[in-house]
């Protein structure tokens, strides 16, 4: 079973990069989000923007040739491929509301059973405290999907059937990615289609607050 620490975010962000199609413009949220840059398959072309004005970002830099004027949005040192394009914040956002984006990736506090997104809180003690461009990307992009632990680091299930922090916004996720399950959220509710490997469905479920359903699960 994958668990919390860097190993388990590139996990989770490994499954996310195999995922993705060819050609497909993406945005990545802070977190473990950002490691799926990183990780796309050899060979296939992913044009992945940044809010604060990029489109064709690359991977993470090697630590010695890092350029400190080049960032994503979360201010992490990023490479640009051939071909990138650097832009204001009026055309990036221009992009997101447009509908432009085929897929953004966020993290989560809660999601709930209808695809209600949760990623930000009031409280000073969470990571998240201000919700920044989230809200425009979970409803400007084509499709959502959320990475994140199963669980807060006191076993409490962040798949909920109502979300208990304000909403980013409301019906918005497709897909979901821990470190148990691959998890589509459908008019049924959350339907696993994947498995971890020696992850079974009744484990999964009993860490989840909201029912699972089973498809021909993976894994």
């Amino acid at each position: 079973m994958t668990g919390p620490g860097l190993d388990g975010r590139k996990a989770i962000a490994r499954l996310i990069a195999r995922d993705i199609p060819e050609g497909w413009h993406v945005n990545l949220g802070i977190g473990i989000p950002t490691l799926v840059g990183d990780l796309v398959p050899e060979g296939r072309e992913v044009l992945f923007q940044s809010e604060n004005g990029i489109l064709g970002m690359g991977p993470a830099p090697d630590e010695t040739l890092a350029d400190p004027w080049l960032v994503n949005a979360g201010k992490q040192n990023v490479t640009l491929l051939p071909g990138a394009s650097l832009f204001d914040h009026a055309l990036s956002f221009t992009m997101i509301r447009g509908g432009h984006l085929d897929l953004c990736v966020l993290g989560a506090l809660e999601v709930a059973e209808n695809g209600d997104l949760a990623n930000w809180s009031t409280s000073a003690s969470d990571t998240a405290p201000a919700v920044g461009g989230a809200m425009d990307l979970a409803v400007g992009a084509r499709r959502i999907w959320v990475a994140m632990e199963h669980t807060t680091k006191q076993g409490v299930s962040k798949l909920v059937r109502h979300c208990s922090y304000p909403l980013t916004a409301s019906g918005v996720v497709k897909r979901i990615y821990t470190n148990l399950a691959v998890i589509d959220v459908t008019a049924r509710g959350f339907e696993v289609i994947e498995l971890i490997a020696d992850v079974d469905f009744e484990t999964v479920q009993a860490r989840t607050d909201a029912k699972l359903h089973r498809k021909d699960v993976a894994g």
